[in-house]
């Protein structure tokens, strides 16, 4: 994707407001308060329907009844949050009958950002409104300027993988033709200099072999080539006689619904838990298997090393050790609409990346939101 394509995407678009109460009465109410803000503003009756178009919209922030029949808003805050796309979701808790301080602190403890009674100022909800939305158009702007980063490494990489096949892989051959010359003559040079060229021979045709490796560990032809499946059946085949680490790849009989872009997260998110495993783990294996149903495709990279000490983990679960790198896959993958996980102890790691695919079965719509919201990691 061109990179200048980022500038503008997602900067002005109205932002999305959910309002969940059971009462229409209400979800009028907060649309007359909440309407001069110029946003858009998403009505949902109960629960369940609050997580549908959660996991079909970008929702901002959400404006939640707490009292409602069937699932109320704490159980509803829960299973939000309990998403890991939906963790850092906003929600403001409404309520006429639930004011206690305890009813607070419950509301604050379900992961609330703030808590209303009712009667409503109109004013005051505007203003805590108007205050995360701006948060979010913001986080949306930086979103848009990290993802075009994105697309200018893999567009470098790009380049610097071709300058050193066509460049520097053609005047590597040519001194490799020269020295075949050479050595043809090489009886009439003394022993000492007949050595010296039969060992530079040897050192060109290592420098040669590392060139194509680096060329290609930059973007691998056979990504754009034959596909993801053969991409990581090369890269893992390499990766395990270069490390001497026996590394198992799993792989289905064929993807479908992938784009070029997810094709290239998945190869990048195991080739970063491989360069991890080898420089940090002591780990003697490793196993890659990926997985694809008609919701989504899920990439597991598990070791059997010493594990990332619990100390370590920062406060928004993504291990500190794991350094810059799984931090740019995981935006890499947010920016698809994935996530990515780790867990670790002292017998290992295992790194989980779940990517939503387009499929041509069609779910309904409770049996997807049931299962988005099933535990990812078994």
């Amino acid at each position: 994707m061109n990179a200048g394509a980022y500038t503008t995407q997602g900067m002005d678009k109205n932002i999305n407001i959910l309002m969940v109460d059971d009462q229409p009465g209400k979800l009028l109410t907060y649309e007359a308060i909440l309407g001069e803000l110029g946003e858009n503003l998403i009505k949902a009756h109960s629960g369940m329907e609050a997580l549908e178009h959660l996991l079909k919209t970008d929702i901002a922030l959400v404006l939640m009844d707490v009292c409602m029949p069937g699932m109320d808003g704490f159980e509803t805050a829960q299973m939000i949050h309990a998403h890991p796309r939906f963790q850092n979701t906003p929600i403001v808790f409404v309520s006429g009958i639930h004011v206690t301080d305890m009813d607070r602190l419950k509301g604050y403890q379900h992961g609330a950002v703030d808590y209303v009674t009712v009667p409503v100022v109109p004013e005051l909800l505007r203003a805590k409104v108007r205050v995360f939305v701006e948060l979010h158009r913001k986080t949306q702007q930086l979103e848009v300027l990290n993802a075009r980063m994105t697309s200018l490494q893999d567009e470098e990489r790009r380049r610097i993988a071709r300058e050193l096949h066509d460049s520097v892989g053609q005047l590597l051959a040519a001194i490799g033709m020269n020295s075949v010359f050479l050595a043809a003559e090489s009886h009439k040079l003394s022993p000492d200099a007949g050595k010296r060229l039969s060992e530079n021979a040897v050192m060109l045709a290592e420098a040669s072999k590392e060139i194509r490796t680096i060329s290609h560990l930059l973007h691998p032809p056979l990504l754009d080539e034959a596909g993801l499946a053969s991409a990581l059946r090369w890269y893992v085949e390499g990766f395990s006689e270069r490390s001497k680490i026996t590394a198992k790849l799993d792989l289905p009989k064929e993807f479908a619904g992938l784009s070029k872009e997810m094709e290239l997260s998945i190869f990048r998110v195991v080739q970063e838990c491989l360069t991890n495993i080898h420089r940090h783990a002591g780990s003697p294996t490793a196993g890659i298997r990926v997985t694809q149903d008609e919701a989504c495709l899920r990439v597991e990279i598990e070791d059997a090393g010493k594990g990332i000490p619990a100390e370590t983990e920062s406060a928004f679960g993504l291990l500190a050790h794991a350094g810059v790198g799984l931090r740019g896959m995981r935006e890499r993958l947010r920016q698809l609409g994935g996530t990515l996980h780790i867990q670790s102890s002292s017998h290992g790691t295992r790194v989980t990346a779940i990517l939503p695919v387009v499929r041509v079965t069609a779910v309904p719509a409770v049996q997807q939101v049931a299962r988005s919201l099933s535990p990812e990691i078994g």
